[in-house]
């Protein structure tokens, strides 16, 4: 249990580094004229990762199970997530901001998947609680995240066809 809690604490603080780089683009997006669509579904979004962290938490220390091989799809999730970060650079961020003149990024893993940030979001929503054994979480996650995600990439291809 101690193994999972401490992943969960990595990852926990892996998400403040991440809404500390998202505040900061962010903020130049806006000191560039850009544009946030679909504000609405950004709060959901928030209380559903952290449902994540926490029903993750609250369900493994019933289980108390290890499982390594969720534990490197966590890994590999981060990865690809940070991949994401470095490649869209100030244009990344956790909210659909986009910044008028700015090109689309297609360079590095968007070169690859049209939406790779979500690939690790839907990885790491499976991979975490399962490898603490809470299957019931990454069920319950996985669903409640593949709805929100048909409404927060919608948005975003719309977004993103104002770049056009």
């Amino acid at each position: 249990m101690r193994a999972f809690l401490t992943l969960i604490l990595l990852v926990a603080v892996e998400r403040v580094a991440e809404l500390v780089v998202s505040r900061r683009n962010l903020e130049w997006s806006k000191a560039h004229g850009g544009r946030e669509f679909g504000a609405g579904h950004y709060p959901v979004m928030v209380a559903l990762h952290t449902g994540l962290l926490v029903g993750a938490v609250a369900e493994a220390r019933i289980r108390k199970r290890w499982i390594w091989p969720a534990f490197w799809v966590v890994v590999a999730a981060q990865l690809l997530r940070w991949w994401c970060i470095t490649t869209l650079g100030k244009q990344w961020n956790t909210r659909v901001v986009v910044v008028p003149g700015v090109p689309r990024v297609t360079g590095g893993p968007y070169g690859v998947v049209p939406h790779p940030n979500y690939v690790a979001v839907v990885l790491e929503g499976a991979a975490l609680p399962l490898a603490g054994g809470a299957w019931v979480t990454a069920a319950l996650f996985s669903v409640a995240n593949a709805l929100l995600l048909r409404t927060r990439i919608r948005v975003e291809d719309e977004a993103l066809q104002s770049l056009a």
